[in-house]
């Protein structure tokens, strides 16, 4: 709940700024008027949020909407039913229930909710309800605003600190809900020749951070249900990734845990590297560089450009 007190204080601080009319330049064709331009808001938002996060998500989007002098609908995700219905029972007692409603449920909910004309939708999760939520609105011509997922690389080279860059890998693949995060590295990119380096500084920190036997670690997430489960565990079945595991693999269905797994040279054209993993699992994908001045330089540019461009697309 760190980051949602920050943006609550955001807000509580600049909100009278923001509120504030912004003089708008005027053309001579119209002297001697002047113009400004007024924030107002723009109606009843209906936010849907996610379960990874479940009260990040759900809260941060609606106090944006609040602060704008919305009216607001929230519709936590279903696969995190203790944390819906805590949001349902305390937005009901502290919030004004006039303005502000929480509605709970799972598909059938959700459709009849988008059947609604809205003044702005909120949807974060994956790319598949994305298409449904922006057809949805597109009947009405409701503005959206779409927080996905995608295969985020994470592009590694020869000339790091690899000790460095293995903790800071660990930290945003299985620090963060065991992978199950929009923003964690969905697979790696590196040269086949450093691979072997990558892959046993990976496998020393991961013991550093989890222990010898990381399925039985208090600091690793469960996979949040048994249908997210048998989704990886098809990722891992697939005839042309079974024989690629490196490291881990272990599992343990009745306690929905997946213990940190890499795999080395994994097929660009396997299950594993056509969806968001959004689970414990780490493909690498090698690549052959030449050492030439333009590719190298290249290749940093497009490694700097990969992380501003997450950055701002998060």
């Amino acid at each position: 709940i760190g980051m949602f007190k920050n943006s609550c204080e955001l807000v509580l601080r600049e909100l009278k700024q923001w509120m504030t009319p912004e003089k708008a330049k005027t053309s001579i064709t119209t002297f001697p008027s002047s113009a400004e331009i007024i924030p107002e808001p723009l109606g009843v938002v209906l936010v849907i949020s996610a379960w990874n996060y479940p009260f990040l998500l759900s809260l941060d989007p609606v106090v944006g909407a609040i602060a704008a002098g919305n009216a607001v609908v929230l519709k936590p995700s279903e696969i995190a039913p203790a944390s819906s219905s805590l949001l349902a029972k305390l937005l009901g007692e502290y919030l004004d229930n006039s303005s502000i409603r929480v509605v709970e449920g799972a598909v059938d909910e959700t459709t009849a909710l988008l059947q609604q004309k809205w003044d702005k939708i909120f949807y974060t999760g994956n790319g598949k309800v994305g298409r449904i939520v922006m057809v949805a609105a597109a009947k009405h011509l409701t503005p959206v605003v779409l927080e996905l997922g995608g295969k985020s690389p994470t592009v590694v080279d020869s000339n790091v600190n690899l000790e460095v860059a293995a903790r800071r890998i660990i930290s945003g693949k299985w620090g963060c809900n065991n992978g199950q995060a929009c923003i964690s590295p969905d697979y790696l990119i590196t040269t086949k020749e450093f691979a072997p380096k990558l892959v046993d500084a990976l496998k020393t920190e991961l013991e550093n951070c989890f222990g010898k036997n990381p399925i039985e670690s208090n600091d690793l997430s469960r996979i949040v249900n048994s249908n997210h489960f048998a989704r990886l565990l098809k990722f891992l079945d697939d005839d042309k990734v079974s024989g690629k595991i490196v490291y881990g693999g272990e599992k343990d269905e009745s306690k929905l845990r997946i213990a940190p797994t890499i795999l080395l040279d994994v097929p660009q054209d396997s299950l594993i590297m056509s969806e968001e993993i959004f689970g414990p699992l780490l493909p690498i994908v090698t690549v052959r560089i030449k050492a030439h001045k333009k590719e190298l330089i290249l290749c940093h540019l497009v490694q700097i450009s990969s992380v501003f461009f997450g950055y701002f697309l998060q």
